[in-house]
C-alpha cells in the first residue's frame, strides 16, 4: 500500500507545481483593469470657426426645385453649426416641408418625416441648441430656427419666411438667407393645406454644402 501512495503523492506535487507556474497568484493590491470608454464621435462642423462656416452655402434639391442659402454665423454661430452638421451627416435628406402657413412661412427639418427614421436619428432629433436671438430682421427669404415656447428648445426644424415678420425679431434665431430659388419657396407656400399641414408635402431629396461663390455681408438691422 505504501508503494502505491508514494507515487500518487509525487504526482500530486508535480501537478501543483506546474499549476503554480502557469497561473501566477493574483496580487491582493492589484490595480483594476481600466474600463473601455466608448468613443464619442463628433460632427463635421463641431470645431469650425466663424470664417469657415461663413464660407459655406447650402443647397436643397427638392421635388419642387432647388433652393440655395447663405449662412450668418456671426449672428447665430450655434444655429449655423447645428444646421451645417445636419446637412453634412445627411439628416435632412428625404425629410419633407411639413408645415406651411400661407403668406408667412414654409417649415422643414423635422427628422420624423424621413423615409427611414431610426433610433440614431431620433437621438439626434432630441439634441437642443441654445437660443440665439439677434439683430437680423425677419423678412422675406430669411432662414430661422423653429422652436417651442420653452427657452433653448430648438432642435432640427427651421423655417423660411415668404414675407416680413417683425414680431419674430429679437426672439428667434435668424441664421441664413435664400440666395437662389425663392420662387420655389413661394410655390410651396401656395400649396393646399389643412391646419398648416400641406396635403401633398414637398420632399427634400438631398441637402448639400458647397463653397459660397462670393462673400456677402450679414443683413444690417
Amino acid at each position: 500500500m505504501k508503494k502505491l501512495i508514494l507515487p500518487l503523492f509525487c504526482l500530486l506535487v508535480l501537478v501543483l507545481s506546474a499549476n503554480s507556474q502557469t497561473k501566477p497568484a493574483k496580487k491582493t493590491n492589484a490595480r483594476p483593469e481600466p474600463k473601455k470608454v466608448e468613443e464619442v464621435k463628433g460632427e463635421p462642423f463641431d470645431k469650425a470657426d466663424i470664417a469657415t462656416m461663413a464660407s459655406k452655402c447650402v443647397k436643397f434639391e427638392t421635388e419642387a426645385g432647388d433652393i440655395e442659402m447663405e449662412m450668418f454665423p456671426e449672428s447665430a454661430p450655434e444655429a449655423v453649426r447645428n444646421f451645417l452638421n445636419l446637412v453634412a451627416i445627411g439628416a435632412y435628406d428625404t425629410t419633407t416641408f411639413s408645415r406651411v402657413v400661407p403668406d408667412f412661412v414654409v417649415q422643414g427639418g423635422n427628422l420624423g418625416t424621413r423615409e427611414k427614421f431610426t433610433q440614431d436619428w431620433l437621438k439626434r432629433a432630441l439634441k437642443n441648441i441654445p437660443d440665439e436671438p439677434n439683430q437680423i430682421k425677419h423678412e422675406r427669404g430669411i432662414l430661422s430656427m423653429a422652436r417651442g415656447s420653452e427657452a433653448n428648445s430648438a432642435t432640427t426644424s427651421f423655417f423660411i419666411l415668404v414675407s416680413e415678420a417683425s414680431h419674430l425679431d429679437g426672439t428667434f434665431a435668424a441664421f441664413g438667407r435664400v440666395t437662389k430659388g425663392m420662387e420655389v419657396v413661394e410655390a410651396m407656400n401656395k400649396m393646399e393645406v389643412k391646419d398648416e399641414a400641406p396635403l401633398k408635402p414637398v420632399r427634400l431629396k438631398k441637402a448639400s454644402i458647397f463653397p459660397c461663390q462670393t462673400a456677402t455681408e450679414t443683413p444690417k438691422p
